[in-house]
């Protein structure tokens, strides 16, 4: 059963439970999946989907940061009970000692020598750590791991 699919039959399972918040935010989801398929004239496969649902999440968690600056706590307890939801989809994370290292395999796949190499390496990781690691997180690390060469 394909990604896709295992969020239509839980939109079906929270129709049934009349689980009015987790209906709303798999309703959106696989709004912003329909979205895209139809902008880009495709069908998502799981990769392309579990980018949809990443993108979601990192929206959910900007919102977050920005309701808690802003005192709106009934608006943070929305967007986090939000992104249990969305989190549900997503594979495993990977811990910090884990994408070290695959830092460094692809640094050594790659032969990077120095921070101008940051991209290559960046190539490589993105498929492989795509959904289980912040990237953002992950682009730090090839930065030190590249500068302590």
């Amino acid at each position: 059963m394909s990604l896709k699919d295992k969020i239509t039959e839980d939109m079906k399972t929270a129709m049934r439970a009349r689980e009015a918040g987790r209906l709303g935010t798999i309703r959106l989801l696989l709004a912003a999946i329909k979205q895209r398929e139809v902008d880009e004239r495709i069908t998502l496969d799981d990769a392309a989907v579990l980018a949809v649902i990443d993108k979601l999440v990192k929206q959910r968690k900007d919102s977050i940061t920005q309701f808690q600056q802003a005192g709106r706590d009934d608006l943070v307890a929305q967007e986090q009970a939000e992104l249990v939801v969305l989190q549900d989809y997503m594979p495993a994370q990977l811990s910090a000692d884990e994408t070290l290292s695959e830092v460094r395999k692809a640094v050594a796949e790659t032969g990077a020598a120095g921070p101008q190499d940051m991209g290559k390496v960046m190539g490589v990781l993105k498929p492989r750590l795509a959904g289980r690691a912040d990237m953002t997180a992950v682009s730090a690390q090839v930065k030190s791991v590249l500068a302590g060469q």
